[in-house]
């Protein structure tokens, strides 16, 4: 049976690319980049051409780039680090709803430690209101995090917006970039964000890797102690294999983040064209524009999620129901009770579809029409 891999924005396949440099730096580059002789110095080099690269993409200096576990790790880098460093200026951190729980169980920790958090709504289009925030912010506030693309219904958020109105602000400005890196153009200048996440197996790069931008002058507390690596922010020999697979899925995702845009905006059509075809009723969970171009999440009133995840893996297609995070639990998203209430009937019906590199036309018309044979059969 032909496997049809539709669940990208849970994690994506390695590149080949990336798989060949890997293979490459763990054969022949072994020493810790910490030492200063010949094997110590060719393993920082690898460190160091990752560090501009990913500086580089980001608009940010190489100095801002601190390599970190990945996006979890990320996310909790800045938000404990700027809490910790700047709780003599305020204690109040403003997130939204629907943020990744790598940010959302942070911020429950830090109201346990004694930090106050307000949790921005979203609309039925999943979009926070920049009003709204501004109502928020208080004298107080030290940090405000809002991701940037969400990972369940790809809702992209105003952020060059927050970052205007935070310009001013004394608060730093965090945002959770893991599923947009890679296909959204993000310039952390030119929308004022002060601290970036970033993982690198979302980008078809390996698991285990990720980094956290810091602008110059942001100062965030260590997390991890021991060394002095990477600029005494963040403590333990890097791990260099990972790194220089996660700079090349940088470079090839650079080079095809136009086309791929376009090739995933063009699989949500033909999806949804599909499903319109066979008279197939369903309602988008989100906006089809102003969203990431790899995720679509759709809703089959009548269905059941659990039913419908069952029968399309038995179809040999590979979906889920949101957040790979939240896998085997029985709770609802909380990013569809964000934004259409505890009792909505989408909690228990809807689907993530989402893109990669190696989808084909081909995959998205016989998983569209897979879709459209279950829905049917499970409304009956």
């Amino acid at each position: 049976m032909e496997r049809i891999y539709l669940d990208h924005a849970a994690t994506s396949p390695m590149h080949p690319k990336v798989v060949e440099k890997m293979l490459q730096v763990m054969n022949e580059t072994f020493g810790n980049p910490s030492s200063i002789h010949s094997f110590g110095r060719e393993a920082r080099h690898y460190l160091d051409l990752a560090r501009a690269a990913m500086a580089n993409s980001i608009g940010a200096k190489e100095n801002e780039i601190i390599f970190t576990s990945g996006g979890t790790e990320a996310d909790n880098m800045a938000l404990f680090g700027v809490a910790e460093t700047n709780q003599h200026l305020g204690k109040h951190i403003i997130t939204t709803q629907i943020e990744h729980h790598a940010v959302l169980h942070a911020c429950q920790r830090l109201e346990k430690i004694g930090f106050e958090v307000t949790y921005l709504p979203v609309d039925e289009t999943g979009l926070i209101s920049v009003a709204e925030l501004e109502s928020a912010l208080r004298d107080d506030t030290i940090l405000v995090s809002v991701m940037y693309g969400n990972n369940e219904i790809g809702s992209l958020q105003p952020i060059a917006e927050i970052g205007k109105l935070l310009n001013d602000h004394q608060a730093k400005f965090h945002t959770d970039a893991v599923q947009a890196y890679g296909l959204e153009e993000i310039d952390v200048d030119e929308c004022k964000i002060d601290l970036l996440s970033v993982s690198a197996h979302k980008i078809n790069g390996p698991k285990g890797i990720g980094f956290l931008y810091v602008r110059s002058g942001v100062k965030i507390a260590p997390r991890i102690f021991g060394g002095e690596q990477e600029r005494k922010r963040r403590a333990g020999t890097e791990n260099v294999a990972s790194i220089a697979g996660f700079h090349e899925a940088v470079i090839v995702s650079a080079a095809e983040r136009v086309a791929k845009r376009q090739k995933f905006l063009g699989f949500k059509k033909l999806f949804i064209e599909k499903l319109h075809e066979d008279g197939i009723e369903f309602t988008v969970n989100g906006l089809l524009e102003q969203s990431l171009p790899h995720v679509l999440n759709l809703s089959f009133p009548g269905t059941n999620v659990e039913a419908m995840l069952v029968n399309l893996d038995l179809a040999g297609i590979a979906v889920s129901s949101g957040s790979a995070c939240t896998a085997g639990s029985i709770e609802p998203s909380h990013v569809l009770v964000a934004m259409f209430g505890k009792e909505a009937e989408r909690l228990s019906n809807s689907i993530r579809f989402s893109f990669g590199f190696n989808t084909t036309t081909e995959e998205i018309m016989k998983a569209a029409e897979e879709t459209a044979k279950i829905v049917s059969r499970l409304k009956k």
